[in-house]
């Protein structure tokens, strides 16, 4: 059985859940398509997430890397195509403050998304869930953690679907915050579509 590598992040800023964790923890240990779920929820941590998707690739041993994000204001899934080398934006949940800086020293500029996002785009709106591919992931930990994995791939010379999505926050975020959401089933429904049109080689 192929494995698959999910990953979600942690609460931050002024979100009190993070509908990506709830999706890799719904996930989590499944077999969806041609892969057996493996769930990762991470810490929203400049200074650990290199490491950290470092570490799950040469532990897991993957063959496909799907990495998933909260964008508040946004009302449909995107599909991400590329990933920047800077971080730059807000405080993350230890107090650090990007500031434009890169995120490998000798790292390309960009690096592209190895997910067949077409094909995902078009199974998606089969199955009545909005979507956008998205052609900035920012420049915050979704963008770094894109990159990262991207990355350590290419340095690896490992020729695997990865990439990142970026999901709209759910319900109870909200209303809270008084911005466009979805239900969290949905937003897990998304994620597993995702997967069971990710075939593997």
């Amino acid at each position: 059985m192929k494995k698959l590598l999910l990953t979600g992040y942690e609460p931050f800023l002024k979100f009190k859940t993070n509908p990506t964790q709830a999706a890799v923890e719904s996930l989590e240990g499944k077999v969806i398509g041609d892969y057996k779920i493996i769930g990762r929820v991470y810490p929203v941590a400049f200074k650990e997430i290199n490491s950290l998707i470092e570490q799950d690739i040469e532990v897991v041993e993957p063959d496909a890397v799907l990495s998933l994000g909260l964008a508040s204001g946004i009302s449909s899934v995107h599909l991400e195509r590329i990933a920047i080398n800077t971080i730059d934006g807000r405080e993350d949940n230890t107090g650090f403050k990007p500031n434009g800086e890169k995120i490998y020293e000798n790292g390309a500029d960009g690096l592209f998304s190895k997910l067949p996002l077409k094909q995902l785009e078009t199974a998606l709106l089969n199955e009545n869930i909005p979507v956008n591919i998205s052609n900035s992931a920012g420049t915050y930990l979704c963008n770094n953690l894109m990159y990262s994995e991207l990355y350590y791939l290419q340095q690896k010379k490992l020729d695997i679907p990865a990439g990142f999505v970026h999901v709209p926050p759910s319900h109870e975020i909200g209303i809270a915050q008084r911005v466009p959401s979805w239900p969290q089933e949905d937003i897990t429904r998304a994620v597993h579509i995702i997967i069971e049109n990710l075939q593997s080689n």
